[in-house]
Order: structure tokens, then sequence, then C-alpha cells
């Protein structure tokens, strides 16, 4: 069981490296842009376990420290969980979070969502179009296209991320998540949204300190305060953001 689940994240992986070849160079000539001109690049996990993403993503060693999360309470699990589904299916919600996010014309947000069809997915998305922002869209286009159009958790305008963003990358999350079946009357088990989210909030930072440092910058990066200087390191360089991620 533990191979057959290994065989297939790292699968999974692969085809995600496979599929955006030619879109993620596209989405770091934005997020490398926004470094270079010091702005914030905002990330935005609209559902339960989507908001991981963001957290990853987030004040992390190795991290950018142009990165601004939105970790909006309604949503995530610990202001409970069937609270959070319900919030994530409620129109409206999205737009009020991105409101109050900073956003603004001309910034760059990720909006990650393994399904990438609930209000709050599509919601904000449009919000933050309306608002001038750039969005890049982390979603499964399988999952959603695979759902239907009345299934309870999707927007009233049965849209979808991956054909609302600007630019969008393919997670690859097959329907349901989770991929280890049992010899029993039981669901499957062995979830991997969270590794795709994972692994594409990484790459996307790695390659664009890549970028920047290739076009002779030099990029803002968290050192991990549990290891020999990182404290220091960190504080030679947190004054630019202080104040300007609302939740640093």
């Amino acid at each position: 069981m533990l191979e057959k689940y290994l065989d297939y994240v790292t699968g999974m992986l692969g085809r995600v490296v496979e599929s955006n070849a030619e879109v993620l160079p596209r989405v770091i000539d934005e997020t490398a842009r926004r470094v270079t001109e010091d702005r914030l690049i905002y990330v935005y996990g609209p559902g339960g376990h989507a908001n991981i993403a963001s957290q990853e993503a987030f004040f992390r060693a190795g991290g950018l420290m142009n990165i601004s999360a939105i970790l909006d309470e309604g949503t995530m699990l610990s202001s409970g969980a069937r609270r959070s589904m319900a919030m994530e299916r409620t129109p409206g919600y999205g737009r009020v979070v991105i409101d109050h996010s900073g956003l603004g014309e001309g910034d760059l947000i990720l909006i990650v969502n393994s399904y990438g069809m609930n209000s709050a997915v599509v919601d904000s998305t449009l919000r933050a179009k309306e608002l001038g922002a750039t969005v890049v869209g982390v979603s499964s286009r399988e999952h959603a296209e695979t759902i239907g159009p009345d299934h309870p958790a999707r927007h009233p305008s049965k849209q979808n991320l991956h054909d609302l963003a600007d630019l969008f990358l393919d997670s690859h999350v097959p329907v349901g998540d989770a991929v280890v079946s049992f010899d029993a009357d039981v669901p499957n088990a062995g979830a991997v949204s969270t590794f795709a989210n994972a692994f594409l909030m990484n790459a996307i930072q790695m390659l664009t300190i890549e970028r920047v440092l290739a076009d002779g910058g030099r990029p803002a990066v968290w050192t991990s305060g549990n290891a020999p200087g990182g404290d220091e390191a960190n504080a030679r360089l947190v004054d630019r953001f202080t104040g300007r991620i609302k939740l640093l």
C-alpha cells in the first residue's frame, strides 16, 4: 500500500512538471517582476485544506519574503471543519476576503484550490480581476471538468478557476483526492492534493529566486529561525516588509 501511494505521488508530481512546462516560465515572469519591483505576491487558498498552500508559501525557510498569505478564518479548519465547507460554498464570500486583503491594481495573486469550482474560488478570482490584479490559478482541470454543473459545491455561475485565471497551473489532483483503494466497502484513503499544491508553491518560489538572481537582482529569502544565524539573517531584511504584509 505504501509503495502504491508513493508511486502515485511521484508520478503525479512528474505530470505536474511536464504538463506545466510551457506556462510555468510565464508565471515566473510575473513573480520575478514583482520581486524585482519590491512588490508583494499574494497567495489565497479558498477552502479547508487549500489553505495549507497559503501557509506553505508564507514565512517559510527558503521562501520569498515578498509572499503575503491571505489566511482568512472563514474557510480555515481551525474555525470548524463543517463551517469551513459551508463558507467556501457561500456566494459572495470570496469577494469580501479579497476586498480586505490589500490586493490592488497591478498586483499578483496565486489562487490555489484542488477543485477550482467552489464559490469562494470563483468569487475571489472574479474580484481580483475586477481590481486589476493578475491571477495565477492552481487547481485540477480534470476535477473541475468532471464534477457536474449542479454539484452543491459549485459557484452559481458554474465557472471554473482554470477558465478564469490569467495563467493556470494544473495540479492534476484526481477526482476525490484520495488514491488508495481497499478490498472492502470503504472509501479510498491517501489524499494527494497537499503534495501537489505545496510542490507548486515551492517550485514557483525557487524558480523566481533563480530568475531574479540571473537578472542581477538579490531576492529577499527567509532563513530558518531554528538554524544558526537565522534570526540575524532575517532581521537584516524583514523591515522591508513589516507593515506591508498584514500577517507578518
